[in-house]
């Protein structure tokens, strides 16, 4: 099976590759089937035979993710980018508990919100069924105590001096 990889050839602290295509048991500093292209990741730099490339994946060569991801930005090649990076399964194992603790609270906020809105609506049905009267007779018996305090004239007394003795 062939493969299409990066082979480092830059010196230390300078970083180039050379996009190779070579059989998978193969050292990637060894001998190659074909040098596909090369590229500096410093300056972003990219040489690429498209047409060869495209013949080796027609024969089913299969590039590796950073490969693939280079390539689907160029838009040498179609597709959705891979994940260069492996999840351990403890990493996995504590993604899946916070994708079900977030689930969990995001229904119990939905649930909160919807007896949210079932309580007015039931508060705004109890208000229609119920008499309104009441509260006009208290207001209408309000304001008649409020008359018959001004109506009644206040009386005033003189204060008498004490006699002194």
């Amino acid at each position: 099976m062939v493969k299409i990889i990066f082979s480092r050839i830059g010196k230390k602290k300078q970083p180039h590759y050379r996009i190779i295509a070579l059989d998978k048991q193969k050292d990637p500093w060894g001998k190659t089937l074909e040098i596909l292209g090369s590229y500096n990741p410093r300056s972003n730099e990219l040489i690429i035979e498209k047409d060869r490339i495209e013949y080796w994946i027609s024969q089913g060569a299969q590039p590796s993710a950073t490969v693939t991801n280079l390539l689907i930005s160029n838009n040498i090649i179609s597709g959705k980018k891979r994940s260069v990076s492996t999840i351990s399964k403890k990493r996995q194992g504590k993604l899946e508990t916070e994708t079900k603790e977030k689930a969990e609270k995001a229904a119990t906020k939905q649930a909160m919100e919807q007896e949210k809105e079932q309580k007015p609506a039931e508060e705004e049905k109890q208000e229609k069924t119920e008499p309104i009267t009441e509260p006009i007779k208290e207001e209408i018996k309000k304001e008649e105590k409020v008359e018959e305090k001004t109506e009644t004239p206040v009386k005033e007394e003189i204060a008498k001096p004490e006699e002194t003795k």
